[in-house]
């Protein structure tokens, strides 16, 4: 009962009361970034949902867009500004994914939406994380987030979508509140955000 309706239910109700809450801070985040960035405070991809359908996710953007000489991105660590670090620290640029929840694109809890170049990556196995929505956090980002490799990412995501449940999506949102005070997992160890995924050798 709680996957087929419960939880998207719960979903739409929290959602739209965060939505409400946040809009004050959203006034203030949107124009400090837009100021950082010195361009878009938004960040807008495509990513793969539940069954792989694909949707258009959006975060605030914590990154400038600074190129090298030869018109290639920076690394991430260069691109990261003051402003956005502090919010990345705090998880304030997942404020947006509310509305991806309302939508229906996502669910507050679930397995992170990765890029649409990984789908074709997975194993059997791991492609078993697009069984349910993909969600602002989860079972991985409550067992390390961008700290843990691939491979356990993706074997807490399956995890997750077998054992899913009301008990257990509360348990996941009270460590997810306290990842967010104790600011772990932030990064990879080799990397300011995430190493990409290239497979399972």
């Amino acid at each position: 009962m709680y996957r087929k309706t419960g939880k998207r239910l719960i979903d739409v109700s929290l959602s739209l009361v965060a939505l409400l809450v946040a809009l004050p801070l959203m006034l203030v985040l949107v124009p400090a970034l837009a100021l950082a960035n010195r361009g878009t405070p938004f960040f807008v991809q495509s990513r793969p949902g539940r069954h792989g359908r694909i949707f258009r996710l959006i975060k605030l953007k914590t990154m400038n867009d600074r190129r090298d000489a030869n018109g290639i991105l920076l690394p991430d660590a260069e691109r990261l500004t003051p402003v956005g670090r502090l919010i990345r620290k705090t998880s304030l640029d997942e404020l947006p994914q509310l509305w991806n929840v309302l939508k229906g694109d996502m669910s507050l809890i679930g397995p992170r939406p990765l890029l649409v170049e990984y789908l074709p990556l997975y194993s059997p196995q791991q492609r078993r994380r697009h069984e349910v929505r993909p969600g602002i956090t989860g079972w991985a980002q409550v067992n390390g987030r961008n700290a843990l490799c691939w491979e356990k990412k993706f074997e807490y995501d399956v995890w997750y979508v077998d054992n899913l449940s009301f008990s257990l999506d509360c348990k996941i949102i009270l460590l997810t509140l306290q990842k967010v005070l104790k600011s772990e997992g932030i990064s990879s160890a080799s990397a300011a955000t995430m190493e990409k995924f290239t497979g399972t050798t």
